[in-house]
Order: structure tokens, then C-alpha cells, then sequence
């Protein structure tokens, strides 16, 4: 029993090293792709025609305002009214009837003065992934300049540039880690499975919210 007992123990543990060195991998996949691709100074932006803001709730499940929404949405604008960027994806889900990220992003863009015109909404970002290949394969703007926090720009950078996307980030605002530990502990899961969606999994977006695709000639300009 206690052979048996050691063995367990021993087998247990390896597997425990095997996970830790799997995430230690995935994570330095993503700091290596995004190595100087995501920018703190918006000087050194540089211009594309499009950037994707990447959705999330704007209030918390408290009901309390959701700061990295907020940011999200300041440093979007900001990177807008700079010059930056022509135009704004908004992408989130956008799936349900009372829940719709892209058209409150939308709004608050508006609300903060980018045009109504210039702004894109895509409604099946329901993932980073999605939201960052349909950027490119429905929205025909695979350069873009992906907007939210500095940890969540890396993994959609690295996404983008293992499909081939030349994505670069705009970092906004960074929310600390007492304020919302959550966030920072999901966001390691997340990197893992990025690394899967785009490696063993190898993922594919759907084209559009119904699953077909959108003409890219129909968009403004």
C-alpha cells in the first residue's frame, strides 16, 4: 500500500511539473510575439487604418463600473483623435437581445466624439480570438491596433501574429491587481488556451454573426 502510495505521489507530481513547464511555455510564446508591439506612449504609435477595441462588460456583476471597459474606451478615443487610426472595430458579444457590448462601446465612443460613421461593430467578438481573426478575415484589417490592457494586448498580438496579422497594441490604463484579481488569474488561463486555439486546436472564427460572410466593400470609408 504504501509502494502504491509513493508511486501516486510520483506520478502526481510529475504531472504537476509537466503543467507548470506548459504554462511557463505559453506565457513566454506570448511576451516573445508581443516583444515590442505593444506601446505605453502614444507618440510612438504607429498609424494604421483600423484599431479593434476588445469588448467586456461595462459594469461589474456588483454593479459597479467596470474600470478596464473604461479605459478601454478613453485610450480608443484618445488613439482616434490622435490620428491614429481612420476608423474603430468595436467587437464583443453582441449576442443577446439585452446584452450588447459592441453598441454600448459604440455609444461611448460616440459620446466621447468619434463619429458614428467611423465606427464598425462586430457583433460575434465573443472571444479574443474571434474578434482579432475576424478583424482580418471579415473586416479586411489584418494591421490593426488592438485596444485594452497591456496583458490582454499581448495575448491578441501574439494571436494575430502566429495567423499571420500584423497587430500591433495600444495599451490603455492598467487596473491593479487588488482592484480585480480575477481578471489577472483568468488572463493566465487565457494565454494557454490562446496557444492551443492557434496550435493544436488550430481554431477558426465564424465569418460573421449569422456564419456568413461580410463584404468588405459594403463598409464606409
Amino acid at each position: 500500500m504504501w509502494k502504491g502510495l509513493q508511486m501516486t505521489t510520483r506520478i502526481l507530481a510529475a504531472a504537476a511539473g509537466v503543467a507548470v513547464l506548459g504554462w511557463l511555455a505559453c506565457e513566454l510564446a506570448v511576451e516573445i510575439a508581443a516583444w515590442g508591439r505593444c506601446y505605453d506612449r502614444l507618440a510612438d504609435v504607429p498609424r494604421r487604418e483600423f484599431g479593434l477595441v476588445l469588448g467586456t462588460s461595462k459594469y461589474l456583476a456588483a454593479g459597479g463600473p467596470n474600470l478596464h471597459y473604461q479605459y478601454r474606451i478613453e485610450a480608443a478615443a484618445e488613439l482616434f483623435k490622435a490620428g491614429k487610426v481612420q476608423r474603430l472595430i468595436v467587437s464583443g458579444n453582441g449576442s443577446e437581445p439585452y446584452y450588447n457590448e459592441p453598441r454600448r462601446m459604440r455609444e461611448d465612443l460616440i459620446a466621447r466624439g468619434v463619429p458614428s460613421e467611423r465606427i464598425l461593430s462586430d457583433d460575434a467578438g465573443l472571444r479574443t480570438f474571434d474578434s482579432v481573426a475576424r478583424a482580418a478575415e471579415v473586416f479586411g484589417a489584418p494591421d490593426c491596433i488592438v485596444v485594452s490592457q497591456r496583458s490582454h494586448n499581448e495575448r491578441a498580438v501574439f494571436i494575430g501574429r502566429v495567423r499571420g496579422q500584423d497587430i500591433i497594441g495600444w495599451n490603455a490604463r492598467s487596473v491593479g491587481l487588488w482592484t480585480d484579481p480575477r481578471t489577472a488569474i483568468r488572463e493566465r488561463l487565457a494565454r494557454v488556451l490562446a496557444v492551443l486555439d492557434v496550435t493544436i486546436l488550430n481554431q477558426r472564427p465564424e465569418t460573421a454573426a449569422d456564419g456568413k460572410a461580410l463584404s468588405t466593400s459594403a463598409l464606409p470609408r
